[in-house]
C-alpha cells in the first residue's frame, strides 16, 4: 500500500492552490478506492500538502491521511500519516532536521528513532511536487532517497510521449519510470504527467503482487 501513496502523492508545483481527485482501480476496471489530495503555498513559500486515500477489498478496509510541509526549495519540514488497515490504526511524525541533516520519526506507542539525511531530504509528497517543478522546466528529478516512513531510494528516468486516455479524449502525456527501493520492496512504476504548465499527473501504473493497479485522474 505505500507504493499506492508514493504514486498518489502528486503536488501541484506551480499553482498556489491545487484539489486533485483519483480513482484507484483494479486490472479488471474495478474501483478499489478513491484518493484526494490538497496542496497550498504561502505567501512565504510554504508549501502544505494532505493526501487522503479510502480503499477497500473483500473484508479489508484502508484509510490513510497524510499531511505534510515543505520550503520553497522543496525541502521537507515534517511528515504525519495515520493508516488504518482493518481494525489496526497506527500514526507517526517524521521531522526534518535540515540544518543538522537529521530525521526523527516517533511511532504511535512513544517510539522513536533518528537518522542522517542528506541536503534538502524529502518526504514522499514533497519529492512528487519537486518532480513536477522540474519536469515544467524540462528536466528530470536526479536520483534520492525519499522517505515515507522507512527509507526508499528512488530513481527517474524520462522515456518520452505517450498518447494516453483521459475522460472521453486522448492526450499527450509524459511517462517517467520510477524504480522504487526500500527496506522490503523492489518495484518499478510508471507515471503520465499531462503537458500542461504544470504536468498534472495524470495516470499511474502499479504492478503489485496481486495485479496491475492503476490511479486515474477524474475529470
Amino acid at each position: 500500500m505505500k507504493h499506492l501513496i508514493l504514486t498518489a502523492a502528486l503536488l501541484c508545483a506551480a499553482a498556489n492552490a491545487e484539489s486533485l481527485h483519483y480513482t484507484i482501480n483494479w486490472q479488471s476496471g474495478l474501483s478499489l478506492g478513491e484518493g484526494a489530495l490538497i496542496s497550498t503555498k504561502s505567501a512565504e513559500g510554504v508549501w502544505s500538502s494532505e493526501l487522503t486515500l479510502d480503499a477497500a477489498v473483500p473484508g479489508f478496509t484502508i484509510r490513510d491521511e497524510y499531511r505534510s510541509k515543505a520550503n520553497a526549495g522543496f525541502c521537507s519540514d515534517w511528515l504525519e500519516r495515520t493508516t488504518i488497515r482493518g481494525s489496526r490504526k497506527n500514526s507517526e511524525k517524521v521531522t526534518f532536521d535540515q540544518e543538522h541533516h537529521n530525521l526523527k520519526r516517533e511511532t504511535q506507542g512513544g517510539g522513536n528513532s533518528q537518522s542522517q539525511i542528506a541536503d534538502c531530504g524529502r518526504d514522499a509528497l514533497t519529492f512528487l511536487q519537486y518532480v513536477r517543478q522540474e519536469l515544467s522546466q524540462g528536466r528530470i528529478a536526479p536520483n534520492q532517497p525519499v522517505y515515507l516512513g522507512s527509507k526508499y531510494d528512488l530513481q527517474l528516468t524520462y522515456t518520452g510521449t505517450e498518447s494516453i486516455k483521459q475522460a472521453d479524449q486522448r492526450i499527450e502525456a509524459d511517462k517517467v519510470r520510477v524504480s522504487i527501493h526500500g527496506p522490503k520492496s523492489d518495484l518499478t512504476i510508471e507515471l503520465y504527467f499531462a503537458r500542461d504548465d504544470v504536468r498534472t499527473p495524470v495516470l499511474a501504473r502499479l504492478p503489485l503482487a496481486l495485479g496491475v493497479f492503476t490511479v486515474e485522474l477524474l475529470p
